[in-house]
Formats: C-alpha cells, sequence, structure tokens
C-alpha cells in the first residue's frame, strides 16, 4: 500500500506484514513515513547536551549535571533522590478529563512528575556521562558502559585508556575510531576488528603494524596495501612524522581517496536471514534495520537494538528480548509497549515515560512497581480495561493540536511539543539537521544555547604542528575551536585540554585536536552510513568495477560479464564508494 507522508508529503509503503502487526497490536496504520517517524521519537532523546543546573529535589542545594537546562520548565531531581523513598510518583496522579484532549493532560502530568537529572549509573569519578552504567575515571561519555578511562566517546563499551571513538568495544589506547572490535593501539580507522599497532584502516581483520590499509585480512607489515619487511616498515613509518597535525590532515585526505579505490559490501549482515539494513547481526525476517547486535526476528524498522528483540516495529535503543512493541524508544526490555519512551523492566505500557517494573499503564510518568494505572492514579483491574477503550477513542475524537495545528491521533508518538527539549539538543538534530529557522516553521522548539564568553589563550590555528613543540602548559590554555561556530555541530568556540588528555597524545605521540568535542563527535558520526536504503545494482563487471578503477583480483562466477544481483544498501546511488554485491565482495575480500 502506497501512502502519502502527512509530514514530509513524500510517498512510502506499507506491506502486508506491517499491516497484520497494526492489527494485531490495535493501532492504526501510520501516517508519517518512517523517517518522520523516528525523527519525532528523537526529539525527546538529548544524548549530550548538558548542562549545570540546581536540581527540584527537597533540601538541594549543590548543583548538578543535567540534561535539562536552568530554564526548563521540567521537574528535575538529582539521581540519588529520584531512585529514593523520599518521594512518590503517585502523589502526582490527575483524574481523567475527557473534556480536554489527552495529550494536554499527559504534558501536564510530565512536567510536574520529577524527572532525574542525568542517566549516569554506578559511575566513578565520572560524573558527566550520560545514559551510561559502569564506567570508571570516564568524561563526556555517551550511552556507553563498562569502560576505563575513557574521554569524548558515544556507544562505547568494556573499552579503556582511549579518546574520540564511536561505537568501539572491548580495545584499549585507540583514538579517532569508528566501528571497531576487539583492537588496541589503533588510531583514526573504521569498522575493524583484532587489529594492533596500526593507523588509518578501513574494514581490516586481525592486522598488525599496518597504515593506511583497506580490506587486508591476518596481514602485518603494509602500507597502502603494500607489503613490506617489518625492517622497512618501521623506517617508513618514523618517516612519516606521525605526531605533526598537517602530516596527519594529509594522511586523512589521502586515506579517504584510497578507500574509494577498493569494493565496499552492500551492507554490513552477518548470519541473517531475509533481512535488510546495514550492520545487522543474527536478524531473521528484519525489514529496514539498522544496528542490530545479537538477533532480531520478525522486525522492521528499527534501530540499535540488542539481545534478541522480536516482532517490534519503529522502535530505538532497546533490547534485552523485548517483544511485540511499537512506536517505543528506550525500553530494556518491554513487551507490547506503545509509543512510550524510557520504559524499563515492564509491560503493556502506552503512552508513558520512565517507569520501571510496570504493567498496564496509560499515559503515566515516573511510576516503579505500580500495575492498572492512568495518569498515575491507581484503578482495579476491572477499572482499568473499561477505561482504555474510551480513552483511545477521546485520543482520536479530541484530537490534540500543537503550536502549529499539526493533529495527534491513537498511535502517533507524543506530539513534538511534549518534548522538554529544544530540537537543537536532541539526537533529532544529528540526524535530520535543521537550522533553527527551519525548525521553527515546523514546530519545534529552539534552545538558545546559554552564552558563553570565553576568553582564548591562543587560536587552534596558534597551535604549534608537531606534538615534540607543545609541554603540559597547554592545560592551562583555552583554545579557539576551528570552526569558531560557523558550523552546524553546536559547536561551544572554545575546549581545554585536560592533563589526563595530553598525557594521552604523548603516549601514542599524535598531535592534539584543533576542534571542540562536539565538532569532534560531529565528524566522526558523519563517517557512518545514514539510517536510511537505497534500491542498487552491483557495480562488478566481472573483470573490473563499473568505474574501472578496481580490478579483480579473482574470476567471478559471472566471470566477464556484468553482475545482475540487485540489493538495498545504505550507500545511495550518488555516493563514489564501488558498491559489491555479497558474493562479489566475498570474492575479492575473503
Amino acid at each position: 500500500m502506497q501512502k502519502s507522508c502527512k509530514t514530509c508529503k513524500k510517498d512510502f509503503e506499507i506491506n502486508g506484514e506491517e499491516q497484520e502487526f497494526y492489527k494485531k497490536i490495535k493501532v492504526p496504520d501510520p501516517k508519517s513515513c518512517p523517517d518522520c517517524r523516528l525523527q519525532q521519537r528523537m526529539l525527546f532523546r538529548n544524548e549530550r547536551t548538558l548542562y549545570k543546573r540546581k536540581p527540584d529535589s527537597p533540601d538541594s542545594t549543590e548543583e548538578v549535571i543535567s540534561i535539562f537546562a536552568p530554564d526548563s520548565d521540567q521537574t528535575v531531581y538529582d539521581q540519588k533522590t529520584w531512585w529514593g523513598d523520599s518521594w512518590d510518583a503517585m502523589s502526582y496522579q490527575e483524574e481523567i478529563n475527557f473534556d480536554e484532549p489527552f495529550f494536554a493532560q499527559l504534558k501536564r502530568l510530565w512536567r510536574k512528575v520529577p524527572d532525574f537529572a542525568l542517566a549516569n549509573l554506578n559511575g566513578i569519578n565520572s560524573d558527566y556521562c550520560s545514559i551510561t552504567e559502569g564506567n570508571k575515571n570516564c568524561y563526556l561519555v555517551v550511552g556507553g558502559d563498562f569502560n576505563e578511562n575513557v574521554m569524548y566517546s558515544s556507544f562505547t563499551f568494556n573499552t579503556k585508556d582511549s579518546i574520540d571513538l564511536h561505537w568501539v568495544s572491548k580495545s584499549d589506547l585507540s583514538y579517532e575510531s569508528v566501528d571497531c572490535i576487539s583492537c588496541s593501539r589503533l588510531l583514526y580507522s573504521r569498522q575493524c576488528e583484532g587489529c594492533i599497532d596500526s593507523a588509518f584502516l578501513f574494514n581490516c581483520k586481525n592486522c598488525t603494524d599496518c597504515f593506511g590499509c583497506v580490506n587486508l585480512r591476518n596481514t602485518q607489515y603494509c602500507i597502502w596495501n603494500e607489503q613490506f619487511d617489518k625492517k622497512t616498515y618501521e623506517e617508513k613509518i618514523k618517516a612519516m612524522n606521525l605526531n605533526s597535525f598537517s602530516q596527519i590532515q594529509k594522511y586523512k585526505k589521502e586515506f579517504e581517496e584510497f578507500i574509494l579505490k577498493y569494493p565496499h559490501k552492500f551492507a554490513r549482515i552477518i548470519r541473517s536471514i531475509n533481512s535488510s539494513g546495514d550492520n545487522l547481526e543474527g536478524t531473521k525476517n528484519c525489514k529496514d534495520c539498522f544496528d542490530v547486535f545479537d538477533g532480531a526476528k520478525d522486525c522492521s524498522n528499527i534501530w540499535l537494538a540488542y539481545s534478541s528483540v522480536l516482532n517490534c516495529y519503529d522502535c530505538d535503543h532497546f533490547g534485552k528480548n523485548s517483544e511485540n512493541s511499537y512506536q517505543a524508544s528506550t525500553i530494556y526490555p518491554g513487551n507490547n509497549v506503545i509509543c512510550s519512551r524510557f520504559i524499563i523492566e515492564s509491560h503493556d505500557v502506552s503512552y508513558s515515560y520512565n517507569c520501571h517494573n510496570c504493567s498496564n499503564l496509560f499515559g503515566c510518568v515516573g511510576l516503579r512497581n505500580k500495575n492498572y494505572c492512568i495518569f498515575n492514579k491507581q484503578y482495579s483491574k476491572e477499572e482499568y480495561l473499561a477505561l482504555i477503550p474510551k480513552l483511545i477513542e477521546h485520543i482520536n475524537t479530541m484530537q490534540y493540536k500543537d503550536n502549529i495545528g499539526n493533529s495527534y491521533v491513537y498511535g502517533d508518538f507524543f506530539p513534538s511539543d511534549l518534548s522538554p527539549f529544544g530540537y537543537n539538543e536532541t539526537v533529532a538534530q544529528e540526524i535530520f539537521p535543521l537550522t533553527k529557522k527551519e525548525a521553527e516553521a515546523k514546530g519545534y522548539f529552539w534552545r538558545e544555547r546559554i552564552s558563553k564568553e570565553y576568553k582564548s589563550d591562543l587560536t587552534a590555528n596558534d597551535l604549534p604542528d608537531s606534538l615534540n613543540e607543545i609541554d603540559s602548559t597547554i592545560t592551562q590554555k583555552v583554545i579557539s575551536c576551528k570552526h569558531a561556530g560557523d558550523c552546524t555541530h553546536q559547536c561551544t568556540k572554545a575546549y581545554k585540554i585536560t592533563q589526563s588528555e595530553f598525557n594521552f597524545y604523548k603516549r601514542l605521540n599524535i598531535p592534539i585536536p584543533r576542534l571542540c568535542y562536539n565538532c569532534r563527535y560531529c565528524e566522526r558520526i558523519s563517517t557512518r552510513n545514514p539510517i536510511k536504503l537505497w534500491k542498487r545494482r552491483c557495480q562488478c563487471l566481472g573483470n573490473t568495477s563499473s568505474n574501472g578503477i578496481y580490478k579483480n583480483t579473482r574470476e567471478h562466477a559471472h566471470k566477464g560479464h556484468a553482475c545482475e544481483n540487485e540489493f538495498e544498501t545504505s550507500y545511495s546511488p550518488d555516493r563514489k564508494e564501488i558498491v559489491y554485491c555479497e558474493t562479489c565482495y566475498q570474492q575479492e575480500v575473503y
């Protein structure tokens, strides 16, 4: 079935399996396309914009680190108080008012019920970490767990002594790397596994002492995919002057050009059956799914899931055996969760937020260990079951309209103006970047950054080119970011180098950065493919790639003829990478 998105007006398709799912969970077919549905959910996820503020907790006097701005109208408690027994979310209960739109009542409740300032569990000396657990001596780690001595990194797990990483696990002494696992002393690399003492690697496995290499397996002493003996390799690496910032910038450019000379697999999909998307492991019957680990079955439009999820549609940041959920964000686990966010160990939950160990909730906020509640008020099982159909009908008949007149019905995610964050504070801005004018035209709130007038001691361009010319006094300086705010990265305009950070650069003999943390993060995630698919055909012509740049090393099954395999890929047709189907790719790489 073809439909036109009510938000962006683009056409999208709903297949028979999706329609069956919607009937099963008793929600109408969505009126927005998958991209717009994801954007709506991401309006409610602030990962990296942190503030210092006083909490609203009784008797709290000290400032805390928080994802909520000081001028936010959201009630905020410090983490210890929120998890304590000194307050009860049920005390904020509201009666159902059938003369007022449901979402207007929910918004009022949401703002009154305290939220915790920052989700940072069991951290040791890691106060500035967000949506994390079990980190030690970490700073500005987002969405990463059980790390030690890691800084400025996101979705990093079980990793030590590293800086500027994204989606890296079980690694150490790594820098500026993305989508890597089980690596050590790996720099400026992407999509690598088991690589050691190397730099500028792409899609390499079990490589040691390599530089500027692509698609290699089990190799040592290679530079730009050329084999050398140990002595020659070491001489060449020494001559490269890798502690020079200008040299690193030169190699970065050469590396990106070199990557384009080799075939890319259409998608990173392993041990999966009848599945489409990218970065999938152990999936079956999954459509348009991304970043799924440890299995998923019968799912569609999910992003970032782990630990065997089943029959879930339009969900993100979730896992632990979640099932039968729709339009849900951050559930660990959650069964039969509909249009809700941050639901932990709960089931049969709709239009609720930040609820733990609960069941049978509708329109609730901040509850723990509760059942059969609406707007945080307790009902009997019989009363609850009788009220739910009436509430759904009420949502559909007295439709809530946001500040630009968009109407919301049952099955839509929370209206955008229920989010306590500005568009530019959220993950939505990272995936679907907008200017302030564009965001406000769509009805999104934009939060102006708190003005901080830094008196910089030097600009990024003033920094000496070689690390050898910089001593520890740099840790006392305020450095102007090279972007100077002229970017869409939420640039902080200035930054400092901490002593532990400086020690790290000295230890690995690499130049210090010229960009602030936010700008480095945005440049890092831009190297990943988008959460979107295009239909394409394999670019293997039999002996060479279709652009003539790559010459095949083996004879393929289709021999001198063009490969006829088609696929869905996150490489858009206008990109320069050579994209092969799995069969042709394996002929060249494995």
